[in-house]
């Protein structure tokens, strides 16, 4: 595999740190590793805001939430730009909707996340050097992070469009109903 250049630890340009908060881009295996990155942010997201929903009390907001988040790291990980904007606004709206420090995290990443799939998105190899890296498929996680979307993108694309815009115009409603609530309720 190292001979073919095909193995996993190709260097990145960055330190985990730094590709997390202030991604920058130089290499093809950079375009790959933030968009694994990428995925696998949303995919934590995903599963941990269904458990903290499912746990208070809210099982379809759970799903619902798991879906949002989960088909967004499988665009942000084919590059989508809607996609990266989505998991950023819905983020910022929690945080400003129910502050707490991890939500400012959670902000700040997923901000990072779409300035990274903004970059990769328009990324274009001029070189050898700097084609794509190929999707592995030896193990599970290479399946699950590389295979995967791949496959599943190209099939829930427009669903996931008119799926997050609804989710939207739910939560503005939402948002919207609770304020005229509170102000009838003064």
């Amino acid at each position: 595999m190292q001979t073919l250049g095909l193995a996993e630890s190709t260097p990145r340009t960055d330190g985990r740190l730094k590709s997390l908060f202030w991604p920058s881009i130089q290499t093809g295996a950079d375009v790959d590793y933030l968009g694994a990155q990428g995925y696998w942010l949303c995919t934590l997201f995903a599963i941990t805001g269904f458990v903290f929903l499912v746990a208070t009390g809210h099982p379809i907001a759970g799903v619902a939430a798991f879906l949002l988040y989960y088909l967004s790291g499988v665009g942000i990980r084919e590059r989508s730009r809607f996609a990266a904007a989505i998991t950023f606004v819905f983020s910022l709206t929690e945080l400003l909707t129910n502050p707490g420090v991890l939500k400012v995290l959670f902000v700040a990443l997923m901000l990072s996340n779409l300035r990274a799939t903004w970059i990769a998105s328009g990324w274009k190899p001029e070189s050898e050097e700097s084609a794509l890296p190929p999707r592995l498929n030896e193990t599970f996680a290479d399946r699950i992070a590389d295979r995967f979307p791949q496959w599943l993108w190209p099939k829930v694309r427009i669903l996931y469009y008119v799926f997050s815009i609804c989710f939207a115009l739910l939560l503005a409603i939402g948002l919207l109903w609770t304020r005229i609530s509170q102000d009838m309720a003064h």
